[in-house]
């Protein structure tokens, strides 16, 4: 899922079992990635795992860092993480997206050697990109609550976008409704629009 011109191109460590099964990002039920993409303002409604198509019309793409599945991105070994990190880094120097958004610190701090790094933005580049380190979206991540995640989502989506600072402009892209990232997450589950 990664083309020309993308603004943000989000990477995951690894697919886990069911997003390769599905053929799909972020396909598991209880991962939060979708839901924080939205409550951000990333896209203008929830979207399902299987619309993941329709993110590079929006301006940003996915991929992972390292292509094998496993149940727990723990299960891959810092070789196959240095390794997805330097492959990574071409296809990022060949895309050219304007921000690289690695999501789970951890994996990050392996794949390129940066035992210092934290969430949030990153004094490097890579491939040519600003890198940006969120926190894993993995409904295994307890460190993180789904309104704390969207809220560092928010965080990059600003400094990705920061002309969008009203409604939805022309990308597609949307604020925050009023009462903010909060609001969304809590919104019922039925909002979630199902994949065709």
């Amino acid at each position: 899922m990664v083309g020309p011109g993308l603004r943000v191109l989000f990477c995951g460590i690894n697919p886990g079992l069911m997003s390769a099964y599905q053929g799909r990002h972020f396909a598991r039920p209880g991962n939060r990635f979708w839901p924080a993409l939205h409550a951000s303002g990333f896209t203008p409604r929830r979207f399902a795992p299987a619309e993941q198509d329709q993110v590079l019309a929006l301006g940003f793409g996915l991929t992972n860092v390292a292509p094998r599945a496993t149940a727990r991105a723990d299960e891959l070994t810092a070789e196959e993480l240095v390794a997805g990190g330097r492959s990574l880094t071409a296809k990022v120097a060949r895309h050219r997206p304007e921000w690289l958004a690695v999501l789970g610190v951890t994996a990050y701090r392996v794949a390129f050697a940066d035992k210092h790094a934290s969430v949030g933005p990153q004094e490097r580049t890579l491939g040519g990109a600003r890198v940006w380190v969120l926190p894993s979206p993995s409904g295994l991540n307890a460190h993180w609550s789904p309104t704390a995640l969207a809220e560092e989502f928010a965080r990059l989506r600003a400094a990705a976008f920061p002309a969008d600072r009203a409604e939805l402009d022309g990308s597609g892209l949307a604020e925050p409704a009023a009462g903010g990232v909060a609001r969304h997450l809590a919104g019922p589950a039925a909002e979630a629009v199902p994949g065709p």
